[in-house]
């Protein structure tokens, strides 16, 4: 039977998960099976979905290559079309097979376009779809894009950045899955099991906010303890006072720091730094460890409520962080977004109220693009005297000034806790 074209709906079983959840691999062995068959690669656009799964296609002069993954099932399923005769799907379904270390497969062929039912029309096309090199004249061919894809999303709601499909830096801890992708228009970026940590366009919002607001209202920071943090930025903000004597550090997975020392020089800057004490631990055990009134300031720079971070969120941690705080002392952590983890932000709210009393807590807010709806909190409690708005702000601004500070200022320090209606009536 003639045809126009070849198409083979192709199952894949038993696959390596890791590979299947792999934006990367999959979009390099896509592209690279539809090379294998000699098939003429116009462009390829791939997307990760968080947690898990893979959605791409290749798009070939001869037609297309398409998947998706189910890396919890370790399947894929794909399809491969190709038009006339000059390029064998069968051959990329081989390839795939291996790439995917599939532990069997399943493929049907449909011939496409039977060319004894067709009748071939009689048309003039005005322009064509070939492209001159207008210095020589001679024809060029359409050059190859790759558009790759990575998503960081819930069941309702989700963040995509397009990067350049290199992987910078991958390494899976005892912990997590830590990497770092070079995005188009945020440069790079660090996750941790899929999700946005910070990228390099964007970080010093968080991590101004979550250093400076406390740094400039107690009267006398001396001895600062951080609770994670591993790409550096806090720290790097902290230790900019010199007035302070030591911060310690305190994170879980040396790959998070790895990662940044190689990859993220702006936010790990501070890790040779001489009054930086850092510690590879359970930020979680060190606290419920330490000894009372250690703590001018304690900042907890915890990842979601999930994995290693999850028991930052909870009441017995926040309470021993109370007992190490000094009387003057003051606790501030980031507390979610109120469009994205409303029940966690307002569940910390009431835990932080518990623990410190309804005056002594204040919650503010900060703008950045890439955590998911652009707008996050962080929570500040005090453990004496000292308050968010009772701060010397033409020192503020002076410091901010001399420190090339990019977000922070006194009059963004003081608007930040004025909060919108809707995030005061979830607390209620």
């Amino acid at each position: 039977m003639s045809a126009l074209g070849r198409q083979i709906l192709v199952e894949f079983y038993g696959c390596n998960p890791d590979i299947l959840n792999d934006v990367i691999t999959i979009e390099t062995s896509m592209v690279d099976a539809a090379r294998e068959a000699t098939a003429t690669v116009i462009n390829s656009t791939f997307h990760h979905f968080s947690p898990y799964g893979v959605s791409g296609v290749v798009v070939i002069q001869e037609s297309h290559l398409a998947i998706h993954t189910w890396p919890e099932f370790g399947y894929a399923a794909v399809d491969i079309f190709t038009c006339g005769d000059s390029v064998n799907p069968w051959i990329c379904y081989d390839y795939l097979l291996k790439a995917f270390e599939a532990r069997n497969g399943s493929a049907m062929e449909i011939k496409r376009g039977q060319t004894d039912l067709l009748q071939r029309a009689n048309f003039t096309l005005d322009t064509g779809e070939t492209y001159y090199d207008t210095q020589q004249g001679a024809t060029v061919a359409a050059e190859y894009k790759r558009d790759v894809w990575f998503t960081d999303k819930n069941d309702d709601i989700a963040l995509s950045l397009r990067h350049t499909g290199e992987l910078l830096y991958r390494a899976k801890s005892p912990f997590q899955t830590v990497q770092v992708l070079n995005t188009h228009a945020y440069g790079k970026m660090l996750t941790i099991d899929d999700l946005v940590m910070c990228t390099e366009t964007d970080e010093f919002v968080y991590h101004e906010m979550i250093a400076h607001i406390a740094m400039q209202t107690h009267k006398n920071p001396e001895n600062v303890l951080v609770i994670g943090g591993g790409d550096g930025g806090t720290v790097r903000e902290i230790v900019k006072y010199p007035n302070l004597h030591k911060v310690t550090m305190v994170e879980i997975d040396e790959k998070v720091v790895e990662a940044s020392k190689l990859h993220l020089p702006t936010l790990s800057s501070a890790f040779g730094h001489e009054k930086l004490t850092l510690l590879f631990e359970d930020g979680i055990n060190f606290v419920a460890e330490s000894p009372e009134k250690q703590y001018d300031i304690i900042i907890v720079d915890g990842s979601d409520p999930r994995g290693p971070a999850e028991g930052l969120f909870s009441e017995a941690f926040f309470a021993n962080c109370k007992r190490c705080l000094k009387p003057d002392g003051v606790l501030v952590t980031q507390s979610e977004g109120p469009h994205f983890n409303q029940k966690a932000m307002v569940e910390m709210n009431h835990c932080f109220r518990r623990i410190f009393g309804d005056a002594q807590v204040h919650t503010y807010l900060a703008f950045i693009p890439t955590y998911p709806t652009g707008m996050w909190s962080f929570t500040y409690c005090s453990n004496g005297a000292a308050h968010p708005l009772h701060f010397d702000e033409a020192a503020a601004d002076t410091f901010a000034e001399a420190n090339g500070f990019k977000y922070y200022n006194a009059a963004l320090h003081k608007a930040a806790f004025a909060l919108p209606t809707f995030v005061k009536n979830m607390f209620n």
